[in-house]
């Protein structure tokens, strides 16, 4: 009964609110921005279904960074550096993946660059720095998912990259009025990716403090 009991309070728009509002606390959408470049970080994929112009399909989490990504890049025209994941089953990597959907977005060639070394977000920091260094570029925008940025920014500032964060699809409200159905159970994954990311930030900060 009391497992049952925890498992409806943890899944509420309430509790929800609660605890992705720790993440998502202080960002914002910027308004006024420039920047030469945008990292885009991936956020996992089906490497092996089938899809409209390929094989492999980006996670629901890796599809909102992505559309966020391409309006950016639509309003001022800079190039696009995927930093991707490596899949542990040493099938094709995300950034692979990403970059066929970009180019269905309308995204040229010539306007994506891929990283796909990586296995963690340290590490999209680390090679993402190795490769704008080498371009040349040095006002990065930041894109992804806004409960990830939080952790993100922690490790590009700690591989010595200033970031302008721009967090993809916000999902707290903190002017939200809670109505009776709103204390009804609802989506236990959010909760799940935020337990995560709080798990991750620990992690981060362990490893790189």
């Amino acid at each position: 009964m009391m497992t049952s009991g925890l498992m409806w309070a943890g899944s509420t728009v309430f509790f929800t609110d609660y605890l992705v509002g720790g993440l998502e606390a202080g960002l914002k959408v910027p308004e006024d921005f420039r920047g030469d470049i945008i990292i885009l970080l991936d956020g996992g994929a089906s490497d092996n279904v089938d899809d409209f112009s390929g094989r492999g399909a980006p996670s629901e989490d890796t599809l909102g960074r992505m559309v966020t990504a391409v309006r950016i890049q639509k309003k001022l025209g800079v190039p696009i550096l995927v930093s991707g994941r490596i899949f542990f089953n040493g099938k094709i990597s995300g950034d692979v993946i990403v970059k066929r959907f970009l180019n269905d977005l309308g995204v040229p060639d010539d306007k994506i660059f891929l990283e796909g070394k990586s296995k963690d977000t340290i590490e999209n920091a680390k090679f993402s720095k190795e490769i704008i260094a080498k371009m040349g570029y040095g006002k990065p925008i930041l894109v992804t998912s806004a409960l990830h940025m939080k952790r993100s920014i922690l490790c590009f500032e700690k591989n010595g990259v200033k970031v302008i964060p721009y967090p993809a699809y916000l999902i707290t409200s903190f002017a939200r009025k809670y109505i009776l159905t709103d204390y009804l159970p609802w989506d236990f994954y959010v909760v799940q990716r935020a337990l995560h990311e709080y798990v991750g930030l620990l992690y981060t900060k362990l490893v790189l403090f």
